[in-house]
């Protein structure tokens, strides 16, 4: 790689692959930033050129989704799903599946990391009062959401990108990756049920905070505000009309309330996540001014290896989203994807979802399931979570392998 823009590259993603910068408090998205601040001052990325490299409808679209995630939020319907499911606890697995099921469901319609964050608090309490243990359940919703969130383009960031970028039909991406998708769901039902067959009780009933305090109450209005704006989005998402156009107007639209003020809304906007994406963009088009990109095709097709072949983009989408997480690798690995071949594009988007249950930190789903749970006094270690997460994450692997060689041409 030519300098500088590769020595930036290359410390940058190190960076968002260690997650931290020792002696320095910067987290993944201040490294990135830092990057992106890198590449323009050093004249590798020029000012207009780092603008230019935003791809603005993906922001859009996030930032428009988040807007109406907020209004279910805040609205208490997540709380209310939530607590509804709940009177099944005396049936543990039915309770799995149900719990699942709505947390794979909401997150192919609303960010995944929205959901966990919202439904983890209330679970972990309602199963410690019920002398249950909150691990195969809490590991099941993380699992759940990333799994479902696979299934549509606006299920999680990474999807978002892709879909974007790729000029993805949304009806088109929904068909042929839904099939996966609930194979998938009903394989990581069943391993988890398996695995933790003797663990779905506890001996003692744990302390509890009175964190239930701080939940949104329930408001029916708001609610179904937010119900109609998810019901006329996805309406909207298999029309013609641009995906970022129709979303904004619909987050617009709800940020005229008499209700909820627009500062309550805007305060659950994922900012980090955004700034992310922002400086990523940045970061990626240093090395493709350098035409980086073209060049490794060219050297692996010397070596003998396509990466755009369905099993290799598999497995290296699967290695880089667990080192430097989904959204970075997603970010790279497109510029190697051929825009007429939209199956390239359904195969990162699995696998690099299906990729963030392998380990901890393979999603930023699995990191908020955690420190949420950890605030009720409920831990979940790294092994715990591998026991469960790598058996699920190979025999997904193995299902998007098997339909994409049956359905892959």
């Amino acid at each position: 790689m030519s300098e500088p823009a590769g020595l930036i590259f290359i410390l940058t993603y190190l960076g968002v692959a260690l997650g931290r910068i020792p002696g320095l408090t910067l987290d993944r998205t201040g490294i990135a930033l830092l990057g992106a601040i890198g590449m323009v001052v050093s004249g590798a990325v020029p000012l207009k050129s780092a603008m230019q490299a935003i791809d603005l409808p993906t922001i859009v679209l996030l930032y428009a989704l988040m807007i109406i995630s907020a209004q279910l939020r805040l609205g208490g319907f997540y709380t209310w799903i939530a607590t509804k499911c709940t009177t099944l606890l005396h049936h543990p697995r039915r309770f799995l599946f149900i719990s699942m099921l709505l947390a794979g469901l909401l997150s192919a319609l609303l960010a995944n990391d929205i959901i966990c964050l919202a439904f983890t608090p209330v679970l972990t309490l309602a199963l410690i009062q019920a002398r249950l243990n909150p691990l195969p359940f809490l590991i099941g919703l993380a699992m759940a959401s990333n799994i479902g969130s696979a299934a549509t383009i606006i299920g999680n960031p990474q999807n978002m990108l892709i879909g974007q970028m790729g000029q993805l039909n949304f009806f088109h991406f929904l068909s042929w990756c839904l099939p996966p998708v609930l194979v998938t769901f009903f394989a990581s039902y069943c391993i988890i049920c398996l695995l933790c067959r003797e663990g779905f009780t506890l001996t003692d009933r744990a302390e509890t905070s009175d964190l239930q305090d701080r939940w949104p109450v329930f408001n029916l209005w708001q609610t179904a505000k937010g119900v109609i704006a998810v019901t006329v989005l996805t309406v909207l998402f298999f029309t013609d009309i641009a995906r970022e156009l129709s979303a904004i107007t619909v987050a617009g639209c709800l940020l005229c309330s008499r209700k909820l003020r627009s500062r309550q809304m805007m305060e659950l906007v994922d900012w980090h996540l955004i700034t992310l994406f922002c400086a990523l963009f940045i970061v990626v088009q240093g090395i493709i001014t350098e035409n980086i990109p073209a060049l490794i095709i060219e050297e692996l097709g010397r070596r003998g290896i396509n990466p755009t072949d369905y099993t290799n983009l598999a497995i290296i989408s699967t290695i880089m989203s667990n080192l430097v997480s989904n959204v970075p690798a997603s970010m790279l690995l497109i510029h190697f994807l051929d825009p007429a071949q939209p199956r390239q594009w359904y195969i990162l988007a699995l696998s690099s979802t299906f990729a963030g249950n392998l380990i901890v930190i393979g999603s930023i789903a699995n990191l908020i399931v955690i420190e949420q749970a950890k605030k009720l006094g409920v831990n979940i270690t790294f092994r715990e979570h591998a026991r469960i997460g790598v058996p699920v994450t190979l025999f997904s692997l193995l299902i998007l392998w098997s339909y994409a060689m049956l359905f892959g041409n």
